[in-house]
């Protein structure tokens, strides 16, 4: 039973280490041909219209349709419990998630730059001055994504980083009686306060899911684990 200790120790570290980097980006990625292109947004007719979720009304207001197809590189779940988002009585928000698109896809270092989210924010630094050369700033985005339909809002929970995701809906502005309401980006060149892009969503899905080694290591080392655990608690009990 000696082996089957080691496997479990073993199994246990590889678990703990592959978990800690499950998020790290694959280091090849095979990207569908859309990824390419810039985000399609054109004029809408869309009327300004109102939806409801968790008892609170809000009015959408269309500006454009819009249509990306991009990478994930961060992203950020809202529980609707932070202190901004009760605040602002904001449960329509269900998540940001910061892609990257076209030359970022193909000809950027993005294994060298750390990506992350804030609230409302998508961050991004590195200290190589080749990665950092190589980043094209106008091609990544921060999007809010909201949506009262609940098979849109529980696809968006299986996402992870790496992942190629087709958004498709309405950059609009939204909110609620009382509030202010959250406005959104027009252009992928703006930056700061109001440079994200606020999408009402039509449709969703993950048109390539990422499967780095560091996720294939974590889920093998879990299932070793468990296996070597069911033996050492299956053997005989020794009585001296």
């Amino acid at each position: 039973m000696k082996i089957n200790n080691l496997l479990i120790i073993t199994s246990f570290i590889f678990l703990l280490v592959s978990f800690w980097n499950r998020n790290d980006l694959p280091g090849n990625i095979d990207y569908v041909p859309a990824i390419e292109n810039d985000p399609l947004q054109a004029k809408t007719n869309k009327h300004p219209f109102d939806v409801a979720y968790k008892d609170v009304q809000y009015r959408v207001t269309p500006e454009f349709e819009y249509d990306i197809v991009g990478m994930i590189v961060s992203y950020r779940h809202h529980d609707n419990n932070s202190r901004m988002h009760r605040l602002a009585n904001d449960h329509l928000n269900m998540l940001d998630v910061c892609v990257v698109w076209g030359d970022n896809t193909t000809a950027a270092q993005l294994d060298k730059i750390d990506f992350w989210n804030g609230i409302f924010t998508c961050n991004f630094e590195t200290r190589d001055q080749a990665a950092w050369d190589s980043f094209e700033v106008n091609q990544i985005s921060n999007n809010h994504l909201i949506s009262d339909d609940d098979s849109i809002r529980d696809r968006v929970r299986d996402i992870s980083i790496g992942d190629q995701i087709r958004v498709r809906g309405y950059l609009a502005s939204y909110g609620s009686p009382g509030v202010i309401p959250r406005g959104t980006s027009t252009s992928r060149t703006d930056r700061g306060d109001g440079a994200c892009e606020t999408i009402y969503v039509e449709r969703f899905e993950i048109v390539r899911a990422a499967m780095s080694s560091w996720r294939i290591s974590m889920y093998v080392s879990l299932c070793v684990l468990l296996a070597g655990l069911f033996f050492y608690f299956k053997r005989p009990v020794r009585v001296h």
